[in-house]
């Protein structure tokens, strides 16, 4: 799990002049789980920086993804979502949440438009109105998924859980008010020269990336139980030095780990029907992320217990930092 240190990414680049009143900074998105922030921050950067999934608790670590304009750079900070841990992965996940929520200079609070206010909203609502200091854009997501009265009566209740600095009804999928959103979050970060060089959407090393890929091809139409239990690391990644028609290519070698026999079964497949599906998934994804052809090799692994084996859990790279 990464050191998430803002202070030292807050030093100005040595960068071209910028414009008057130009403004950059740091958000933080957080919400309940699989309310859409990782889907909501890819559409914002216009790139692909985060896994998204359907299976819920999907992010893992702090991914920034940085949303390019010509009067405002902004980083934005996705987390996991908050929840009650049940392990120790949980309960490091759940540390590292409220230790970005005082470093970021804006708070995202992401409620779908189409589910009813639930506990776990509420209980979020009371943790962030705790944040003082620091502003909080309501982000009513997934507005594409109900009507225009839904979406209305989801603002209303929104309204009623805080003291927000605005709420913006946006939508993912269709680009609806992105841009507004943008917008929002970046009239509350302060005036300061950009942070990264204007061609950069993440600071996430490619190692990285290529791994939650994986992980994420890995954790479409797997039982609810087993998203938890798979991690990802990449072996290692070389360039092949020639290919039989002259293109490049990259060799990756990547582990999943499982907690248990019955899983790794469960990830490989009859005669490894599944396991070669997640690899011609991942690697149609590695590619376009990479911009080469790709061979990706792929093992499955067991480490017994991990979420719940600090050994285990600093191996996987999930360490004692946050």
């Amino acid at each position: 799990m990464d050191d998430l240190d803002l202070e030292k990414l807050r030093t100005p680049l040595a960068m071209p002049s910028y414009p008057e009143g130009f403004r950059s900074g740091f958000a933080c998105f957080v919400g309940r789980p699989n309310v859409g922030k990782s889907t909501l921050m890819n559409a914002l950067v216009g790139q692909k920086v985060a896994i998204t999934s359907t299976q819920p608790q999907t992010t893992r670590r702090t991914v920034r993804g940085i949303v390019q304009r010509d009067e405002s750079q902004l980083i934005i900070v996705d987390t996991p979502g908050l929840h009650k841990p049940r392990t120790l992965l949980g309960e490091r996940l759940d540390s590292l949440v409220r230790s970005t929520l005082v470093e970021v200079d804006v708070i995202g609070f992401c409620v779908p438009a189409d589910e009813p206010i639930g506990r776990g909203d509420t209980y979020i609502a009371r943790e962030l109105a705790a944040q003082r200091d620091t502003p909080v854009v309501a982000l009513v997501t997934k507005t594409d998924r109900t009507d225009r009265a839904g979406v209305a009566e989801q603002l209303v209740a929104v309204e009623q859980l805080g003291d927000w600095a605005d709420v913006v009804p946006v939508s993912a999928e269709t680009g609806f008010q992105v841009d507004t959103a943008v917008g929002v979050l970046c009239g509350h970060l302060p005036e300061g020269p950009p942070l990264y060089p204007y061609e950069d959407l993440t600071d996430e090393p490619e190692e990285m990336l290529v791994a939650e890929l994986v992980r994420e091809a890995s954790l479409e139409g797997v039982r609810d139980e087993l998203p938890h239990s798979i991690a990802v690391v990449v072996e290692e990644m070389v360039p092949r030095e020639e290919t039989r028609d002259g293109r490049e290519m990259i060799d990756v070698y990547a582990s999943l780990y499982v907690e248990r026999p019955s899983q790794k079964a469960i990830v490989i497949g009859a005669k490894g029907a599944r396991l070669r599906e997640v690899g011609s998934v991942a690697r149609r994804h590695i590619e376009a992320l990479l911009g080469t052809k790709v061979y990706l090799d792929l093992r499955v692994r067991v480490a017994k217990d991990w979420q719940r084996d600090p050994k285990q859990l600093r191996r996987l790279g999930f360490d004692q930092q946050t």
